[in-house]
């Protein structure tokens, strides 16, 4: 093989309804994403309850990619993502210290950042940069509901929000590399669901 060529293998996995067979691993994870954009939409016109939809998720995000790393086995992504969400934590929990913004209800001075944001997008970054948009694209779905959440409940202002997110992001940045250089893309199609992974070397 010469020096620098690049070259790629695809498998496909394809899973056949009529013959019920069970679902990839890659599957629970993005449904465990897409749940989080599912509650949110069914908290929506509820009062308080889009607050809580916020939550869910500031939780069910970090925790998403933790399940993840345990799904594919992935010592080191595990490794990679507590190092991110430490130092996008710790910068957060810093800032709100140093900065003393008041809240919207002014019941507070810890406005800046948003921790909830934080959290969300450290979770949502990890599984997009590690496992790649397939699995990223649903999960910043749901941590931008957790920051309009956070608006729309007059917890934060937008500002505190992009801070947070673009905290949440920037740990994961410094830390996470792409799990084995795996793309991995949804395949639909008649009578049949799966997934199709590729690898570069």
């Amino acid at each position: 093989m010469p020096k620098g060529d690049s070259y790629a293998m695809t498998g496909v996995c394809i899973l056949r309804i009529r013959e019920g067979k069970i679902f990839p691993r890659i599957a629970v994870i993005v449904a465990a994403v897409a749940l989080i954009v599912a509650l949110a939409g069914a908290h929506g016109y509820c009062g308080d309850g889009i607050r809580t939809a916020g939550d869910i998720g500031q939780i069910a995000l970090p925790a998403a990619a933790v399940i993840s790393t345990l799904v594919f086995k992935d010592t080191e992504g595990f490794k990679q993502f507590v190092k991110a969400f430490l130092l996008s934590t710790a910068t957060t929990q810093g800032l709100k210290l140093a900065v003393h913004e008041r809240r919207p209800t002014g019941n507070a001075d810890d406005s800046f950042p948003s921790g909830h944001t934080t959290s969300a997008f450290g979770g949502a970054g990890f599984l997009q940069m590690r496992y790649g948009w397939s699995i990223g694209l649903p999960a910043y779905a749901a941590a931008g509901f957790v920051g309009y959440s956070r608006v729309e409940a007059k917890a934060h202002y937008w500002r505190d929000v992009i801070a947070g997110a673009a905290i949440g992001i920037g740990g994961n940045l410094i830390f996470v590399t792409p799990y084995q250089n795996v793309s991995i893309t949804p395949m639909t199609g008649r009578g049949l669901i799966g997934i199709q992974a590729s690898m570069a070397w």
